[in-house]
Order: C-alpha cells, then sequence, then structure tokens
C-alpha cells in the first residue's frame, strides 16, 4: 500500500512540536491567524519552524494574508509550504505561489457534492489540495472545528495526486476515513487535542500510528 502522508497543524510548543517530528510526521503546520486558539505569533513561529528545520516539511497556515503579512511570515518562519485557509480566489493563490515562491496547499470547504465544482479551478494553481468541512455558520474559524464531512462525497471524484483529508480526524476513525475516500494524506489538528490549543503527545503518536497501520 502507499504510504500515507501525515500533516499534524496548529503545533505551538516544543514539546508537541518534538511528539509531531519524533511520530514520524511528514508536514508539521503553525497557525498564524489571532482568532485561532492555535495561533502562533511570528516571533514563536520562528523558533519552532527552525527546530523544525529539515526533519519535516513545515507549513504555515495564514486566511486571506495580504502582501504585507506573506512578507513578514516568510521572513519569520522561511516556511516549506504556505497553506491558505481564507476565501482566496484561484488568482489570489496563483498570485500568492507566484510572489512568495512556496508551494502552495489550498484548503478547500466541503458539505455537499456540489463543492467539489471548485477543485479544478485550484487544482491549476495550488500544489496541494486540503478537503476539510465546511465550518459551521457563524464560526469564527474557516478550520479545526473538529467535524467532518460525509466522506462518500468523495466517491468517484476526480481529485489530484496528494490531496489530503482533514476535518475531524482522530486515531480512531482516520482508517476508516482512509479507506472510505482512497485518499492517501491526512491533517489533523483538534483530533490530537486534549482541549482547543492544547496538543496531547500521546494522541499525536496514536494518530500517526494509526495511518502507519493503514499503509
Amino acid at each position: 500500500m502507499t504510504e500515507v502522508c501525515v500533516k499534524i497543524c496548529g503545533l505551538g510548543t516544543e514539546a508537541t512540536l518534538d511528539a509531531a517530528l519524533e511520530a514520524g510526521a511528514d508536514l508539521v503546520g503553525f497557525v498564524h491567524f489571532p482568532k485561532s486558539p492555535r495561533h502562533v505569533t511570528l516571533e514563536r513561529g520562528r523558533d519552532l519552524a527552525r527546530r523544525a528545520r529539515g526533519r519535516a516539511e513545515r507549513v504555515v497556515l495564514l486566511v486571506d494574508p495580504d502582501d504585507t503579512l506573506l512578507a513578514a511570515v516568510i521572513d519569520a518562519l522561511d516556511p516549506d509550504v504556505i497553506q491558505l485557509h481564507g476565501k482566496e480566489s484561484p488568482q489570489r493563490v496563483a498570485s500568492i505561489r507566484g510572489r512568495t515562491g512556496r508551494p502552495v496547499m489550498k484548503a478547500i470547504g466541503i458539505a455537499a457534492a456540489g463543492d467539489l465544482v471548485a477543485l479544478p479551478d485550484y487544482t491549476a494553481v495550488a500544489d496541494r489540495l486540503l478537503l476539510d468541512a465546511k465550518p459551521p455558520p457563524g464560526a469564527d474559524l474557516p478550520g479545526g472545528n473538529g467535524r467532518s464531512f460525509d466522506w462518500d462525497i468523495l466517491r468517484g471524484a476526480l481529485l489530484p495526486a496528494g490531496t489530503m483529508l482533514s476535518g475531524g480526524l482522530d486515531a480512531e476513525n482516520v482508517g476508516t476515513a482512509l479507506a472510505r475516500t482512497g485518499l492517501a494524506a491526512v491533517d489533523v489538528s483538534s483530533g490530537v487535542e486534549i482541549r482547543p490549543g492544547e496538543k496531547d503527545p500521546a494522541k499525536i503518536a496514536a494518530f500517526v500510528a494509526a495511518t502507519r497501520r493503514r499503509a
């Protein structure tokens, strides 16, 4: 079977970052979005990104960033990948990719089969797609809400290689999610937390182990 690519997102401490790296995570994510309980400052992000350099791909999650913020983030974290989790248009994704010279992962909110219509336009400009559950109405966060969508929506869909599944995943259900979607890349945040923003090293290890068993 294909090795499953695993991303642990929303890391904010050395201990939990080390737990993700030691468990074998392929990507580690740092959220720079003040509304999120997982938000890290640029200074904090700089330290964590340096700690992870060369050990995993370092992803910075941004929400509708302007050019000034992009420049500051690149300078501080020097990320390997930029994850866009807002309402960025395909044109804006292409602009960010060209401006920063970094691979871009674009998150797409999914609630119904009709949401898949947008995928080709983003496939053309992003290096990787991340399919996440649409947030509930009125939610402050575009992701990290611990919700999953109906994975059967993806049955028969033509998805680009590397498409990543997110939303409501944990060690108990990730095997089922992989089997039902046929995807080989997963992202987790709230599913490895004790409470919003507080990661649990044991849950991180269990999640990565569960994906490797599936692989």
